[in-house]
């Protein structure tokens, strides 16, 4: 091989350099805002205990195969258990990650007869998940409930006889805003479909007992909701709630589920201790509560933009470069906060995304925006 070879790469790096969309790897530096540790438990005592706990008991850090060859560990099977009863759901698996649950589901469940219609801002790990289906899938507007029932309408009409499922998330990661979930799950049963739920930045948020926004819809057997548990939980993995016969169907067909080895059981041990924690500290909710609400109205006071009303809180740029500039100028004051730059969001949209978390206060939240307003005002576009 010759660095000839390795043109074409440099070619498209380059390329994306002079779009303003080259991205590289920074460390964490300054006040976070940035993060999706919302409740502040990635570094909790409690969570450390129960780590170390685990270990002292003997629980090994690798599974050391997959779920179906000797990696199921007992804390596997006591976080799913817990997790059903925790959110309301009949059955759970846990996964490595949002993103490998996601793509187990979608390439899995969805039948070839079938019609995936998902909102278009959905999250990239479903978008692959939904690539790797063999059923047909349309894109919709944005919490557009209408639009979602003329997809499912016209696939009808051209004589689709499956099953719809509708795919969204219940908070959107890059605005913040909510769906309108009742609606979109009345669609559902209207068109006797599927309706699977993302609950990514909503878990551990909000919600009764920061069950999300689908507490009351999970134990139906048309709902699939996808809970995190490296956001809120402070941890990592994802926990997929669904009827016990569509869980089953996963470890019998989902083949990032059969094929991965199992995560590991500390992992496991640690997501039970966060969902305890949820339980037990209603406080870091009421907390995080009263800073979304301050941190919304000072967006709206000091910069003149309507918040999104959720703790994540985009400042929409525009240009990518500039918005680099900005979030740099940021990095430099000692605010951690990144651009976010298409294709993540689409194209004329790039944004600073900014993430309320217990890591911050009311100071920390002023004293940013204050930064932000000199440092838009600097840097023109």
């Amino acid at each position: 091989m010759t660095l000839d070879t390795l043109v074409r790469y440099e070619r498209t790096l380059a390329g994306l350099e002079r779009k303003g969309r080259r991205r590289a790897l920074a460390p964490q530096h300054g006040v976070d805002f940035t993060s999706n540790d919302y409740l502040a438990l990635a570094r909790s005592p409690r969570l450390k205990a129960a780590i170390a706990a685990a270990i002292d008991q003997g629980v090994p850090v690798g599974a050391g195969g997959s779920r179906l060859l000797r990696g199921n560990h007992p804390e596997h099977e006591a976080l799913e258990a817990e997790a059903a009863e925790f959110f309301g759901t009949e059955r759970t698996l846990f996964f490595g990650s949002g993103y490998a649950a996601n793509v187990a589901l979608f390439s899995t469940l969805p039948q070839r007869d079938d019609i995936i219609v998902h909102d278009e801002l959905i999250h990239a790990s479903a978008h692959e998940g939904i690539a790797a289906s063999k059923a047909p899938r349309v894109a919709v507007r944005h919490n557009d409930v209408d639009a979602f029932a003329d997809a499912i309408r016209r696939w009808r009409d051209a004589g689709g006889t499956g099953h719809p499922w509708i795919a969204v998330e219940s908070l959107y990661s890059m605005d913040g805003d909510r769906a309108p979930l009742a609606e979109i799950a009345a669609l559902a049963d209207r068109h006797d479909g599927f309706l699977v739920i993302d609950e990514a930045h909503a878990t551990g948020v909000f919600g009764p007992g920061g069950r999300g926004f689908s507490a009351s819809l999970e134990d139906r057997e048309n709902i699939v909701v996808l809970h995190t548990c490296g956001k809120a939980l402070g941890v990592s993995g994802a926990l997929l709630g669904a009827n016990a016969i569509l869980c089953d169907y996963l470890v019998n067909r989902a083949r990032g589920f059969i094929y991965s080895t199992a995560p590991s059981p500390l992992t496991a041990a640690a997501v039970r201790e966060a969902l305890r924690i949820l339980a037990d500290e209603p406080q870091r909710r009421a907390a995080i509560d009263e800073l979304r609400a301050f941190a919304n109205e000072a967006l709206a006071t000091t910069l003149g933009i309507e918040g999104s009303g959720s703790q994540i809180l985009p400042v929409k740029i525009g240009d990518n470069a500039r918005a680099v500039r900005i979030a740099a100028h940021l990095r430099a004051e000692g605010f951690d906060i990144r651009a976010i730059r298409p294709p993540t969001v689409p194209e004329g949209t790039a944004r600073l995304r900014i993430a309320i978390t217990l890591n911050v206060d009311r100071s920390a939240i002023a004293e940013m925006l204050e930064r932000l307003r000199i440092a838009m005002a600097e840097e023109q576009p």
